[in-house]
């Protein structure tokens, strides 16, 4: 969201970002007084107070992401905020109705699909209860019916949509997800070694938010059965609602090889990967929707070369091979995963991966590429 809003800014247009109040996913210590509203580089910023929706019940977070349109609509009412076009992203789905709410006021409402939901909540076992299931399909069909443009991120995610929605047939298109290549590439001044004390020659990293989704016990699983390899070191930085049952697998595994550290921020991420030598993504095969997860696209721009161990229906799949970035297996068979983590490892050619993945990155996913279709999309 900040790659968009800053290139849509020196594109010359006048932006406002309405966001939830920043409360999780910050780095240790940090210091920064947030206001309700405020300028950042130009760009109008609301920061709502919502109920608690990270690292609570799924019963909580469902009511307090369905209160936070009526939020949104209302501040954005407080402010007397012109909007021309909104983009909202989903999930959370319920989101959507702040474009929709918008619409009614001549505003162009471009809803973009991170994730299939509620099909990703059904599949991972969150949404069981057939009254709850309707409920949210209802709130879908209502949210792709009265939104003017729908964007998804790859073809797996339009042919599963269209299949289930056929009539969206004029208004979905596919937009990929960005990257900002130059920040990934600038030099900022944490060594992270030297930090936290890190002396394995060889980092495999896990950075973002630890949730079910993400099926990180594999990652663990797949730690202990190459202890042998002293050089290597796995690293998790960030956390969520999985992150204390992982730190007892490790513990209670004798994982030495394997090592938990907080969120670090936007700015310093660029040198986290620096010292890092395989970027990892994970998603748990119960999600068969075909999501591409954006870590991948921050390790290709950063040059860092990619074990993906993603379900079978991921389009991330065809990226890594596409691209060359890395090795890709099925998270449903913990062997392959082992297999080609071993396999990154003794290829002496590891780094040319690295350089592949951001070269396609440039061509495919560059800021520029992505935000100017964007830009005809919503003209």
């Amino acid at each position: 969201m900040l790659e968009l809003t800053q290139e849509l800014k020196i594109r010359g247009n006048d932006i406002t970002v309405i966001t939830t109040w920043p409360e999780y996913n910050l780095e240790d210590g940090s210091s920064h007084n947030f206001f309700e509203k405020e300028k950042e580089n130009g760009v109008t910023v609301l920061r709502i107070k919502t109920l608690p929706h990270h690292n609570v019940n799924y019963f909580l977070r469902a009511f307090a992401q369905l209160l936070m349109p009526f939020q949104f609509l209302w501040k954005l009412w407080k402010y007397s905020i012109s909007i021309e076009k909104c983009i909202t992203y989903s999930p959370p789905l319920p989101l959507a109705f702040v474009g929709i709410g918008l619409r009614f006021f001549g505003v162009k409402a471009l809803l973009n699909l991170q994730d299939l939901f509620p099909q990703n909540a059904i599949d991972l076992g969150i949404l069981k209860n057939p009254l709850q299931i309707y409920f949210f399909r209802i709130l879908e069909s209502l949210s792709y019916r009265f939104s003017d443009i729908i964007t998804v991120h790859s073809d797996g995610n339009q042919t599963m949509l269209l299949d289930q929605y056929p009539s969206l047939i004029q208004k979905i298109n596919i937009l990929h997800n960005w990257v900002d290549l130059e920040h990934h590439q600038k030099n900022n001044s944490i060594d992270f070694r030297k930090k936290w004390e890190i002396t394995h020659p060889f980092i495999a990293i896990f950075a973002g938010v630890m949730g079910p989704s993400q099926y990180l016990e594999l990652i663990l699983k797949i730690a202990e059965n190459i202890q042998h390899r002293k050089e290597l070191l796995f690293l998790f930085v960030g956390g969520g609602v999985e992150e204390e049952r992982l730190k007892h697998i490790a513990k209670k595994n004798d994982l030495n090889n394997v090592r938990f550290e907080n969120f670090v921020s936007r700015d310093d991420y660029s040198d986290l990967l620096k010292i890092c030598s395989l970027g990892m993504v994970c998603l748990s095969p119960k999600n068969k929707t075909p999501v591409i997860p954006g870590k991948i696209l921050g390790y290709m721009a950063s040059g860092l070369p990619v074990a993906a161990f993603l379900h079978k229906s991921s389009d991330g799949h065809k990226v890594i091979k596409n691209s060359g970035c890395g090795l890709s297996a099925d998270s449903a068979d913990e062997e392959s995963c082992i297999q080609i983590m071993n396999a990154l490892l003794d290829n002496p050619e590891i780094a040319e991966m690295g350089k592949a993945g951001r070269s396609y990155a440039e061509e495919h996913f560059s800021k520029e590429v992505c935000i100017n279709q964007l830009e005809r999309l919503l003209n």
